[in-house]
């Protein structure tokens, strides 16, 4: 499983981003989706420890941490293997890089990571 994140940029408070996460690999090329999987979106602050930012559950449950909670969405395109982040009214304090995760089975696989800015 591969993970590759995009869309990470630099913003001023108020403004908008949308992440994206492509999933590739032998097992998506075999027709099964991200729909089989949670999938999530992860983020860690400079000095701080990565911490579970928004994730959808194999029932199409979406969980986002209190801090951003009516601000970020959690997506995902079947079609595409591609897990989605919108995110609005940012603030400096989202300032962080963040990665997408898929868990397959017991095993957790990471993005590479996609820094977001934003500026005061």
């Amino acid at each position: 499983v591969q993970l590759q994140a995009f869309g990470g940029g630099s913003v001023q408070a108020g403004g908008s981003l949308r992440l994206a996460c492509v999933a590739s690999g032998s097992l998506f090329s075999r027709g099964i989706t991200v729909s089989r999987y949670p999938v999530a979106w992860y983020r860690q602050a400079p000095g701080k420890q990565r911490e579970l930012t928004a994730s959808i559950t194999t029932g199409d449950t979406t969980i986002y941490a209190d801090s951003v909670k009516g601000r970020f969405t959690i997506s995902r395109d079947n079609a595409r293997n591609t897990i989605w982040l919108q995110m609005n009214s940012l603030q400096p304090e989202d300032t962080a890089v963040y990665y997408c995760n898929v868990r397959v089975t017991y095993t957790n696989y990471w993005g590479q990571g996609t820094l977001v800015t934003v500026s005061s």
